[in-house]
């Protein structure tokens, strides 16, 4: 395989303010009911990860599930898939590809999947819940979550307090407390946001929620105007996202597997973001017919120009890292808030054995 090139000592990425959509909500929901498989970029089926070695020249099957349908935000991982990261690795990947009515922890607790994308605010929830779970990467460092407000209207989030602002139900235990706490905004504000930019671009006042490498484009292109973003990750809202999460079994039983799956993973995200990443898209959209070309270049450009993926830790640490600062920052803002109980061990939710390598340790 060629070698790739990493830039190094680049200067810090230019910061916008944007925030990501509200698909995500943190609770588990493992109440809802399991929707069928969507379709998957592999044929081979989910099996319980055994423990196959490179060496032996067999593959282990594993199947990672996606929190959405196939999109840009995805591609390190069919990278992965295209280029051979996983097979070098002695891995059979399968990529199982979400959508609304699939729920992905059910899903990995009932062993259809092996791995699933996962959010932080999720993963101390599930702790709470009791479900044994565990987030052992974390591909985006800064959470995609944005809010949008028309031209001249407003030059940084706190010019948003007391105007209405569109916002899915989810926000309200994942975003919204935190906008409460550090902005002083309130209740009054809130306007439901059915994924219609209608009223939002009817009206120059208001403010709408969104994801930084999708809404603002539609926008563009549906009101004619370049939308002004603030990405919520650059005033403090810091939770991981796109993280790798699995049972904490598999992590007990089999943690060369799990090191195996982080790090084809992590290579396959360097190879989209600074090699040719045509291989991956192309697996984008043989999953997801609709996705475009278009918007594709678009997610890859505005998670290079925000530093969603290679920013901050991830910079000297490497991609998907993390680190228990980090966490405990992130729980404390939330529990102050009510989200999280008090009492939570949110230190469960996590482990750093996996990832934190640095970016060398991920060359190919």
């Amino acid at each position: 395989m060629s070698q790739l090139w990493y830039p190094s000592g680049r200067s810090p990425l230019k910061r916008r303010k944007f925030l990501q959509y509200g698909a995500i909500a943190a609770g588990t929901g493992l109440v809802a009911a399991c929707a069928s498989q969507a379709p998957t970029s592999t044929e081979a089926p989910a099996s319980p990860a055994a423990g196959a070695s490179p060496a032996s020249g067999e593959l282990t099957k594993i199947t990672y599930g996606t929190n959405w349908y196939a999109q840009a935000e995805h591609g390190g991982f069919y990278q992965a898939v295209a280029t051979g990261l996983y097979k070098d690795a002695g891995l059979d990947v399968t990529i199982s590809m979400g959508g609304p009515q699939v729920n992905g922890t059910q899903l990995l607790m009932g062993g259809a999947i092996d791995f699933f994308m996962g959010y932080a605010a999720d993963a101390i929830k599930a702790v709470e819940e009791g479900i044994p779970k565990v987030t052992v990467a974390a591909i985006f460092q800064k959470d995609p979550q944005i809010l949008m407000a028309h031209p001249g209207t407003a030059d940084s989030l706190e010019d948003l307090k007391g105007r209405p602002i569109f916002i899915s139900s989810s926000a309200n235990v994942t975003y919204w407390p935190f906008l409460r706490a550090k902005f002083g905004f309130t209740d009054d504000q809130k306007r439901p946001y059915n994924f219609n930019p209608g009223p939002f671009l009817q009206d120059k006042q208001t403010a709408q929620q969104g994801y930084l490498s999708s809404e603002p484009l539609a926008i563009k292109k549906e009101g004619g105007f370049d939308p002004v973003v603030f990405l919520m990750a650059d005033y403090g809202y810091e939770p991981y996202s796109t993280t790798i999460e699995c049972k904490r079994e598999l992590v007990e039983s089999n943690p060369d597997l799990v090191q195996r799956f982080v790090d084809a993973s992590i290579k396959g995200w360097y190879s989209y973001l600074y090699g040719d990443p045509s291989p991956g898209n192309e697996l984008i959209k043989k999953d997801n017919p609709e996705m475009t070309d278009e918007q594709i270049a678009y997610g890859i450009e505005k998670m290079k120009e925000y530093g969603i993926v290679d920013s901050g830790d991830a910079q000297v640490k490497g991609i998907g890292a993390m680190t228990e600062e980090r966490w405990k920052s992130f729980y404390d803002t939330m529990a102050a808030e009510g989200v999280f109980k008090p009492e939570t061990d949110y230190t469960q939710a996590y482990t750093l054995q996996f990832v934190n390598k640095g970016p060398d340790a991920y060359k190919v």
